[in-house]
């Protein structure tokens, strides 16, 4: 794919991941990029989004713009969960097809996997049971998008890829404790209580479900060498194949954040799904992607970007 010859829009393009993407994409000379704003285009709004296919005239449309959180924002939120995020990827793509789009990039996430999958997670398993309760509206809104790829590619040619990324994390993550998943919120409790001399943190749970992470500029450059090289219909699992406990993260973070005081486990809270890990043999053998960060190496740098960000004066 010549990117210097392709208009491309990148919803989400502003956010964590999205960023990250854009910064991969004028790397390998794209120029004509258009990111759209949720002020101008409410992409749950069908006329925003035809107002958008007609201002930007896309080859491509990488669709990364999610309504997501950890588990206490799925929990608080699931019908807003479900409807927003469904309804975004399935009028994006529709449209994308009306205007001719010639490739779209539809990018879920491992909340789709049923509870009960046998580790490592692949792709042919995504439909071998319900998700896990906790995020199973958010997760099922974003497999959607699978269904339907498959069933324009069948119908009218439509050329759509779906990619399946584990937990992401990394520099330019969302922080906030209210809605941030499991590896900044460690991050910041643990600096925070660092900071205030505590000597004890509160985490939910018991320490012991596993999760895997993919340093957020490898799932960018997965995400972008499957755009260029793999034009299927199959599902495609973006991670690591590593997994941690939630136990062994939290005491691999706290020392990297230098916080030497006790972590405390309620138990009250949910765990959530009791593991999670990839297979991604797909992923290497199609586009030839393999994440090239290590999971110290990836909260080594987050920590440091935090700790700059923390002390970041306003408006810089």
């Amino acid at each position: 794919m010549l990117w210097s010859e392709k208009r491309v829009v990148v919803t989400g393009g502003a956010g964590f991941l999205g960023s990250v993407v854009v910064e991969k994409l004028r790397e390998r000379g794209c120029t004509e990029l258009i990111v759209p704003r949720s002020k101008e285009f409410d992409l749950r709004n069908r006329d925003a989004i035809i107002r958008l296919y007609e201002k930007a005239r896309p080859d491509v449309v990488f669709h990364l713009a999610a309504v997501v959180g950890g588990i206490g924002a799925n929990r608080a939120n699931p019908g807003k969960f479900f409807y927003d995020n469904a309804i975004m990827g399935i009028q994006l793509i529709e449209y994308a097809r009306l205007f001719q789009v010639e490739k779209f990039v539809a990018v879920g996430t491992v909340c789709a996997y049923p509870k009960f999958t046998q580790i490592p997670f692949k792709e042919e398993d995504l439909w071998n049971g319900y998700p896990e309760e906790t995020n199973a509206p958010y997760g099922l809104a974003k497999k959607m998008m699978l269904t339907q790829a498959q069933a324009y590619r069948a119908q009218y040619g439509f050329n759509a890829i779906c990619l399946v990324p584990v937990n992401l994390y990394g520099p330019g993550d969302n922080f906030d404790l209210e809605s941030s998943h499991v590896i900044p919120a460690l991050i910041r409790k643990c600096m925070e209580a660092k900071a205030s001399g505590f000597r004890e943190i509160v985490l939910w749970g018991d320490g012991s479900p596993t999760r895997e992470f993919l340093y957020v500029k490898d799932a960018a450059e997965g995400i972008v060498l499957a755009t260029e090289r793999y034009d299927g219909d199959l599902p495609v699992n973006l991670g690591t194949g590593h997994e941690i406990t939630i136990c062994d993260l939290a005491q691999m973070i706290a020392a990297q954040v230098g916080f030497t005081g006790r972590i405390v486990w309620d138990e009250t809270k949910p765990n959530g799904q009791s593991r999670r890990c990839l297979d991604v043999t797909r992923a290497k053998n199609l586009f030839g992607f393999e994440a090239a960060h290590g999971l110290e190496e990836g909260i080594r740098r987050t920590v440091a970007w935090f700790e700059t960000s923390r002390h970041r004066p306003a408006g810089l």
